[in-house]
């Protein structure tokens, strides 16, 4: 028909398709698959974007529950509208709990189309730990963006809480392991105490009430009244925590004053208020800053260490309370409260030390006997069992602060002679050699003198070291290599690796090698960068007693190292290569030679006056440690020493010196033990 195309020819049979024919034809299949694997990937992708988005739902949630916030969890309604009261809900369910917050994490997340529903696995930081599942409803916020929400119920908490039931719990203290004694008697038990406190509204004077109180309780006025002022009415202020003893001494002027309360309690306590005081540290009620930091173990309230090894080994002591938690019904509601758990109180293990109370309260009375140039001088006593390497006393003063005894580290001035002699008996020096000791002497320029400008002419080896002539040990360092004073401190302990051994951090000193002559000379008389703690000094002065090597003990039980919750790390950052330095390995013969000079200091020496203390005879090497700088640095005083099976090291901050000084405070822990 005219305007029509005429239709092509079939094509004959058994003949094939053009090529022009065939690609068309592909074109259009290839079209049509490729349309379809578009619309798959595209509905796929849309799947997995809902199920990403669901997840994070649930992992939104879940954050906000263990914070005790919702603020980042997106809550929504069922429909997916926006739910502002699902946060105040969530704080109503927790308010019980007494700040506690459970552990929650996503266990799995399964979606049907525009819901989704959450399973989560929640663990309580109570008892032994509470745990379980509980399930929680998602759906896409209705903003249409792709977001997703979490359906807030309290039954998301706690998969039985109805939605008129909160959650509340009560803890019951667990009894606080008792820290005992070498001979496994408690040194720390719990004792009467009183809380001394102010209650605002009973006082019409806060100002004239906190200075008497200062008066006669040693404490700050002015914080006092700024407190009591601020506080609400009937609050307890509190003041101070004294001894049941010490508040019977002052009750007489304490319960008349108006506006004064009391509260009767019991706290770990030991023997008496200095007794190792800084190596034990105290007990009291849980700061907010540990409550934080505890991972829901200290709750606001307890009783806790605050300090010491009572702080340090909190976790063991303390045990673990015991815990109810109910399901509490709103006011008004039905029904009454619902337990959820009980677990019974786990009561604190004991953690023993190697102190001796007889020991210690020797080393604390002497240490309340120390003079210097301060009003109140720190001082440090240390005192260590020969045999066993057991370390009997840890006593400071003041008693309160560091922990000096253990940590301090100070230049040991001429105690270190001890060590420098056995260097030089190596190199083959006898204690009968001629020496000579004048008032001064110079190495490379470097002055070095004597105490008080003393010099003793050309003596026997032995009358220097008695006499501790620093220009006759300055004279003779030549004689040493760098390494060989480093070698002589390691070989009786000091700066060895044995502080991981005690339980808590101590610091075992440190001797660098240096191939300064002028550098080498200071360190002979513990000058320049020699550093010991008393503890290091007292475990030198064992080992030169005992004539070898054993190491020291301070916490017996656990074993330190022991896999277990101590709060901390027992070894000390402070000791050289902790744990890793090889055994020392002393030279009995030349320390048999040291115990014979340190028992010449004693007979016509720097230390005299311990030579008629009762008992076996006692050995000592005297020293003064100058430090700082100036014409005149200051100095401290030193003396360490051992009588019998008892070896002791006594520090003096700016003491005189160590004759003057510190060989009373010995003298006194000495004859209290006689």
């Amino acid at each position: 028909m005219p305007g029509r195309r005429a239709a092509a020819p079939a094509p004959r049979p058994g003949r094939r398709p053009s090529r022009t024919t065939a690609l068309v034809a592909a074109g259009v299949a290839v079209a049509l698959a490729a349309g379809g694997t578009a619309t798959a990937l595209v509905w796929q992708g849309r799947e997995r974007d809902r199920d990403d988005a669901a997840r994070a739902a649930a992992v939104a949630l879940a954050a906000g529950l263990a914070a005790g916030d919702l603020g980042g969890a997106r809550p929504v309604d069922d429909a997916g509208g926006a739910d502002p009261g699902a946060a105040t809900e969530l704080a109503t369910v927790l308010e019980g709990m007494d700040g506690l917050r459970p552990q929650v994490a996503v266990a799995s997340v399964e979606r049907d189309g525009e819901r989704a529903t959450a399973r989560l696995a929640v663990t309580w930081p109570v008892g032994q730990g509470w745990s379980y599942t509980t399930q929680a409803a998602l759906r896409p916020l209705s903003s249409g963006d792709g977001t997703w929400g979490s359906v807030f119920t309290p039954s998301v908490v706690e998969p039985s809480l109805s939605a008129t039931e909160r959650l509340a719990v009560q803890r019951t203290p667990a009894q606080r392991g008792q820290v005992l004694g070498r001979d496994g008697a408690a040194i720390v038990a719990d004792s009467p105490v009183v809380d001394v406190g102010v209650q605002p509204s009973r006082t019409t004077d806060p100002s004239g009430l906190a200075t008497r109180l200062a008066a006669l309780l040693d404490v700050d006025g002015d914080d006092l009244a700024r407190r009591v002022t601020s506080a609400s009415p009937d609050a307890f202020v509190p003041v101070i925590t004294l001894r049941r003893a010490d508040y019977d001494a002052l009750s007489a002027q304490l319960k008349p004053l108006p506006g004064t309360v009391f509260r009767e309690s019991t706290l770990p306590l030991a023997p008496t208020p200095a007794f190792a005081r800084a190596l034990l540290g105290r007990v009291g009620q849980a700061t907010s800053e540990l409550v934080g930091s505890s991972g829901g173990r200290i709750a606001a309230g307890d009783t806790t260490g605050l300090s010491g090894l009572q702080r340090t080994y909190d976790e063991r002591l303390a045990g673990t309370a015991g815990t109810t938690v109910q399901a509490v019904p709103d006011e008004g509601a039905q029904g009454g409260p619902r337990s959820l758990l009980t677990a019974d109180a786990v009561a604190g293990r004991p953690v023993q030390l190697s102190l001796d109370a007889r020991v210690q309260r020797a080393a604390d009375a002497a240490l309340a006997t120390a003079k210097s140039k301060d009003a109140q001088p720190a001082a440090a006593l240390v005192a260590v069992d020969v045999p066993s390497g057991d370390v009997l006393a840890v006593a400071n003063t003041p008693t309160t602060g560091a922990d000096r005894a253990l940590t301090g580290r100070y230049p040991p001035g001429s105690t270190f002679k001890a060590v420098t002699t056995t260097a030089l008996l190596a190199t083959g020096l006898a204690p009968d050699r001629v020496v000579p000791c004048p008032a001064t002497t110079t190495v490379d320029g470097r002055s070095f003198r004597n105490f008080e400008g003393e010099a003793l002419g050309s003596v026997p080896f032995a009358v220097d070291f008695a006499q501790s002539c620093n220009t006759a040990f300055v004279g003779l360092a030549s004689r040493l290599g760098a390494q060989d004073l480093p070698d002589a401190a390691a070989a009786v302990g000091i700066g060895g690796g044995w502080a991981s051994g005690l339980g808590v951090d101590a610091s075992t000193g440190d001797v660098p090698a240096d191939d300064d002559p002028v550098a080498r000379a200071a360190a002979s008389i513990g000058q320049g960068t020699v550093l010991a703690s008393p503890l290091a000094m007292a475990v030198a002065a064992s080992t030169i007693a005992r004539g070898t090597w054993t190491a020291p003990h301070l916490v017996l039980d656990p074993a330190p190292g022991a896999a277990e919750g101590t709060g901390t790390s027992t070894s000390s950052p402070t000791s050289a290569s902790a744990g890793a330095a090889a055994e020392p390995q002393p030279d009995a013969a030349r320390l048999a030679v040291v115990r014979d000079l340190m028992r010449q200091v004693v007979t016509s020496g720097t230390a005299s006056a311990l030579s008629d203390v009762p008992g076996a005879p006692v050995h000592a090497k005297t020293g003064t440690a100058e430090y700082g700088s100036g014409d005149t640095p200051p100095t401290h005083a030193w003396v360490i020493g051992f009588q019998g099976d008892l070896a002791f090291a006594v520090l003096v901050e700016n003491g005189s010196s160590g004759g003057t000084t510190a060989v009373p405070v010995a003298e006194t822990f000495l004859r209290a033990l006689a």
